[in-house]
């Protein structure tokens, strides 16, 4: 059986630049078709409108929200318009575990999330990030989620409903995941060394806190001389979260533990930690 996975991208955070090519990372398995429709840049009604149009149309197996802020009205609209179609909906977004009546709301109903505190908002104020800036960042802040291990959650969680998928269950029968990508989750069986993994969890817990930084340069202070240094400060935690990562690799490197898995053609996931060595 061949399953169709649906991405709806709309607006942009990290997990969403991945989350289809975590599932394929080679792009030869033959378990798996997926798609993707994408908003842009933008949550404008007519923009999200066109994205759950043309998914439906497609008539995915399950569909994966992805968006920052996954409460507000947009996307929120988007998951209910595609759950009343039929298809089962998992949300990937940045941290809304602070918005407590709109994630009570997603908690209590049937999607499934996976919120990624890590995946922190950038520092958007016209005086300091240019596209260069952007994609910089963005950079960063993917190989945090990487390397941290908290990409391999988001892609076991979704291999896990592919598998169900694959094994009959359809629509409400499938239990989809219902995860809060914290520091411990992130990191929990990513390092053999445990400098390694203290290192990574620095990172995440850091990469945690941009988004508090870059929301008081962004929407709490009005002055731009003084908005400028704030958000600049968090862009450079960030590049210090990626650096801590780029060492707790280099230290599992150091004694050939990294570990790695694999999909098969088949969609089944093997690993090795031996470089020189197949994975099983």
């Amino acid at each position: 059986m061949v399953v169709k996975v649906g991405i709806a991208k709309l607006g942009n955070i990290a997990s969403g630049v991945m989350a289809e090519l975590l599932l394929d990372e080679r792009a030869d398995r033959e378990d798996i078709i997926t798609f993707m429709a994408t908003s842009g840049t933008k949550l404008q009604p007519e923009d999200i409108d066109r994205v759950v149009t043309n998914m439906k149309a497609w008539g995915p197996d399950f569909c994966i929200v992805v968006s920052p802020n996954g409460v507000l009205p947009g996307p929120t609209k988007a998951r209910q318009d595609l759950a009343a179609a039929g298809i089962p909906c998992v949300v990937i977004t940045d941290d809304v575990t602070t918005k407590k009546e709109q994630f009570e709301e997603l908690k209590a109903s049937n999607f499934g999330y996976i919120i990624m505190k890590a995946d922190a908002m950038i520092g958007a104020r016209r005086e300091f990030l240019d596209p260069i800036e952007m994609a910089d960042y963005n950079g960063n802040l993917v190989k945090v989620l990487a390397i941290t291990g908290a990409f391999r959650k988001m892609q076991m969680e979704l291999d896990k409903v592919i598998d169900q998928v694959k094994a009959g269950k359809k629509g409400a029968d499938l239990v989809l995941p219902k995860v809060i990508m914290t520091s411990d989750k992130a990191v929990e069986g990513e390092f053999s060394n445990p400098y390694a993994l203290a290192k990574a969890r620095a990172a995440y817990e850091i990469a945690q806190q941009v988004a508090g930084v870059n929301v008081k340069g962004c929407f709490m202070t009005k002055e731009w001389e003084k908005y400028v240094p704030i958000v600049a400060s968090a862009h450079e935690m960030m590049r210090q979260a990626m650096i801590l990562c780029e060492e707790a690799r280099n230290l599992e490197k150091a004694v050939d533990g990294v570990i790695r898995k694999p999909h098969k053609k088949t969609g089944e996931i093997v690993s090795k930690t031996a470089l020189i060595s197949k994975p099983e």
